[in-house]
This record gives structure tokens, sequence and C-alpha cells, in this order.
């Protein structure tokens, strides 16, 4: 699993039947201190992520590994939207809770 940093949204009004209807989201790749790094990913969501949040991203044959993906062309998928990140002792992120219940 990595860590990203939504950072906009795919259009594609052409595109495998499978991937019809799911939400492309850009990521921006961020180290365990919460920082982004400025590498790129396109990936499906799968838990209603928002442009800002940070989420859990994972590639390979784990992106996957839903249900609902199993047969979706997919190599990148965002499985959770982080609350915080604990590293070396201190809290270096920590998710603002406007407008998300």
């Amino acid at each position: 699993m990595e860590l990203a940093v939504v950072q906009g949204s795919v259009v594609a009004t052409v595109k495998a039947d499978k991937l019809k209807g799911r939400k492309l989201l850009i990521l921006n790749i961020a180290g365990p201190d919460a920082k982004p790094t400025n590498t790129f990913v396109v990936a499906v969501d799968t838990v209603g992520a928002g442009e800002g949040e940070m989420v859990l991203l994972v590639r390979g044959s784990s992106a996957r590994q839903s249900s609902d993906l199993a047969s979706v062309p997919t190599d990148a998928s965002i499985i959770a939207v982080v609350d915080a990140i604990e590293w070396n002792g201190r809290t270096v992120f920590k998710k603002e809770k406007q407008g998300r219940s």
C-alpha cells in the first residue's frame, strides 16, 4: 500500500466497458511524512475520495482484490481515505473533518 493525495480527476468518455461508471482520480504519491513526491498515477476510486484527500493506494494484482474490481482492467485502486498518520512518534497528518462524516 502507498499513501497519496488526490489532485484531480480524469474524464474518459470512451473506455473499456468494465471501467464505465468508475471514477478515475489523479494521485500524487506521498511519503510516510505525508508530503507529496510529485510522482503521479491514475487510479480507480472505490471509496468516494475527493480532491485534496489523503488516500491509501494499492497497485498491481492487489488493485483487483475487492469483489467489484475482480475483472476491471486496472493496476491502481484507492481503497481507503486516511484519517491520520503517525510517524516517528508524531502526528504528521490529521484529516480535517469538514464536509465528510
